[in-house]
């Protein structure tokens, strides 16, 4: 399942549109990579999306 466990971001859903303007229903996942994360004392493994990793080394 394509969802971040740091901020909870998700699938996005909307519409196919090619030239012929037959509709049909896509989703786009959300960029999520597995990271070892240092939380408190442990380092903990997550799920984490690419903007919240760039967040996290900038910290």
């Amino acid at each position: 399942m394509a969802k971040c466990q740091q901020c909870g971001k998700g699938p996005q859903y909307g519409n196919n549109r090619p030239w012929s303007k037959k509709t049909t229903r896509r989703r786009w996942d959300v960029n999520v990579q597995k990271v070892n994360v240092i939380e408190g004392n442990k380092v903990v493994s997550k799920r984490m999306c690419a903007s919240c990793i760039r967040t996290l080394s900038k910290a």
